[in-house]
Formats: C-alpha cells, sequence, structure tokens
C-alpha cells in the first residue's frame, strides 16, 4: 500500500506544472497573463517592417538634412586658413535675397504655383474617369488598364530625358500637319476654332483659356495620370457590390449612384492622389523651379540651397491646404 502511495506522489510531482517565483504576486496567488490583442500583434508587426527605414531616416538623411539647413545659413570664408574653408553663421540673408534680388526667383515660384493649379485638378479628373471606365465589366478590361498605365513605363529613363531635351522635335523642325498650317498635334484644339465655340457660347475668357491649355497638354496628363487611375482601381474595387445592388433595387440611376456612393467611398483616394500629384508636378525635371534652382547652383551653392528650403516649405503649405480642404468631405468607412 505504501509504494502504491510513494507511485501515486511521484507521479503527481511529475505532472504538476513548475511554477516561477516570478508568475506569482504578492500574496502568493497567480498572476494573469494579459493576453495581447490581435490589432496590437499587426501594430507591433508594422513598427518592425517600418523600422529599417525610421533607421535609415535617422542615421542618413537626417544628418544630410541638418547639413543643407546650415549650409543654408553660412557663408564660407576662404581667406582666414588657406587651404581650409570657415562657415560664417548668416542667419536668414540668403532667405531674403531670394525674393529681394533680380534672380527671377518669386516669377518662378509664381509660375510654378499657376502650373501646379492648372495641372492637378485635370489630373486628378481625368484618372478618376478613366478609373471609373475601366473598373466596368467589359471585354479586355486588363488590357486596356496596362494600355493607359503604359505612358508611365515609357516616360521614365532614356525617354523622360528625349522628352524633357526635345530632341524628336528638333530633329524634325515639321511637326504633325493637321491642316490648320500651324503644325503641330498640340495647337489641334485651335485649329479646330473650339475657342470660337465658347466664345460663341458666352463663357468667360478664363474658362476658355483653362479648357484649351488642359487639352493642348492633354500628352502630359495621360502620362501623369497612371499611377492615381490605379489608386482610385484599388479603391473602387473595395467598394462592396452589396452597396450597389441596394441602389439598384432603390431604383438609384448612375448618376445618383455615383455622386452618392461611389464618390464619398473613394473621397479617401481623391486625398492621396492629390497630395501625390503635387508631390510629382513640383519634383518633376522639367518643373521650372526645379531648373531655376538648378542653374542658381552654379553660381552660388548657398543661396541655391535656401532657395530649395523657401520651395520645400512651400510645397508643405499647398499640401497642408489641400488636406484641409479635402477634410471637409472625406468620407470615412467604419469597420467595426
Amino acid at each position: 500500500m505504501s509504494e502504491n502511495l510513494n507511485q501515486v506522489s511521484e507521479e503527481l510531482e511529475v505532472s504538476a506544472p513548475v511554477i516561477d517565483n516570478s508568475e506569482l504576486d504578492s500574496n502568493g496567488l497567480l498572476k494573469k497573463r494579459k493576453k495581447v490583442s490581435l490589432d496590437a500583434r499587426k501594430a507591433r508587426a508594422g513598427y518592425v517592417f517600418v523600422l529599417p527605414f525610421i533607421l535609415g531616416v535617422v542615421l542618413i538623411y537626417l544628418p544630410i538634412l541638418l547639413d543643407s539647413i546650415w549650409f543654408s545659413m553660412s557663408s564660407p570664408d576662404y581667406a582666414t586658413v588657406p587651404g581650409d574653408i570657415v562657415y560664417d553663421f548668416v542667419g536668414f540673408e540668403y532667405y531674403i535675397a531670394a525674393f529681394t534680388d533680380s534672380s527671377g526667383f518669386t516669377v518662378s515660384l509664381v509660375a510654378g504655383i499657376q502650373q501646379l493649379i492648372f495641372e492637378v485638378p485635370a489630373v486628378i479628373i481625368f484618372s478618376l474617369f478613366i478609373a471609373v471606365v475601366l473598373n466596368q465589366k467589359m471585354l479586355g478590361r486588363a488590357a486596356f488598364r496596362a494600355i493607359f498605365f503604359l505612358p508611365v513605363i515609357v516616360s521614365t529613363g532614356i525617354m523622360e530625358t528625349i522628352n524633357a531635351s526635345d530632341f524628336m522635335s528638333a530633329q524634325s523642325q515639321e511637326g504633325i500637319n493637321d491642316g490648320s498650317g500651324q503644325g503641330g498635334a498640340n495647337e489641334i484644339i485651335s485649329a479646330l476654332d473650339v475657342e470660337k465655340l465658347f466664345a460663341s457660347m458666352k463663357v468667360g475668357g478664363e474658362l476658355v483659356t483653362y479648357v484649351v491649355s488642359i487639352v493642348n497638354d492633354v500628352y502630359n496628363i495621360i502620362n501623369y495620370s497612371g499611377v492615381q487611375m490605379l489608386i482610385f482601381l484599388a479603391g473602387l474595387q473595395s467598394i462592396s457590390p452589396s452597396i450597389y445592388e441596394a441602389c439598384r433595387i432603390d431604383g438609384a440611376t448612375g448618376w445618383e449612384t455615383f455622386w452618392k456612393v461611389t464618390f464619398p467611398m473613394i473621397s479617401p483616394m481623391i486625398l492621396v492622389n492629390g497630395v501625390y500629384t503635387v508631390i510629382d508636378a513640383f519634383t518633376r525635371t522639367e518643373n521650372t523651379m526645379i531648373k531655376f534652382i538648378e542653374k542658381q547652383a552654379i553660381g552660388s551653392t548657398y543661396k541655391a540651397t535656401a532657395m530649395s528650403w523657401i520651395y520645400f516649405l512651400v510645397i508643405m503649405l499647398i499640401i497642408a491646404a489641400i488636406a484641409a480642404i479635402a477634410s471637409s468631405f472625406i468620407f470615412y468607412q467604419r469597420r467595426d
């Protein structure tokens, strides 16, 4: 009997869990383990993936940005020590000089902003229109999507360089004959006398100028709309088909469905595309301000650095204004 009791006690000792003292509270009771939620685990995984980018910004880009700010507020002194450069702190001298001298910085900045005001709405409206069309069920839909995105790929690398230098048109010196005697496909709207058509409709001259400039610049608008089109497509495909089915059952027309369902549901994508288009337009190689700053850098790198920071602050202010305006009509769907 005693042997059986000893055997049972040994089995209980083996099967009993080993409790660490760290798992006990001050009263000697077991502590309750906190369960980590799924959202918290996803957040931790997100930080792990973002960590290389954060380290790159802190260790590489942040020192470069600080040096750039220092250069924009410094002036080199070569006469102090032969063979060495001593920097004198001049504060905002270069920033003030960018607006007061006759270099043309203000004129180029205003011209760049005007070009942005004309270009951004046209790109967003065109990309939204094409995305809505390509989201319909039709034969060869994937091929059409690839065709509209193809200019984004073609306009990079050597093709972008050729387009920026206008090498092909410089070689031909002729352009495309559209029958108007003016030459060039970019002036086809003038050949069709669309300006006279708008004038006969008693439309304002500013609107006529805007429409004519947009149509004449349709080649660049298509080139700059590929990424925005894909973002809009992703937003359109995330809308549940049951919502459209409910609209059809209620008798809503396609126009009402677009403005009451589609447009509010993709309004966050409008903000994303607006910010992306602004940054893309301001940092493009053929941008007026980019060319001007590169030209100024040949004479004075420090002054050009100050102009670059002014340009950067202007971009941030425009993006903040777009975000503030868009926040008034953006609709965020609740997932709970």
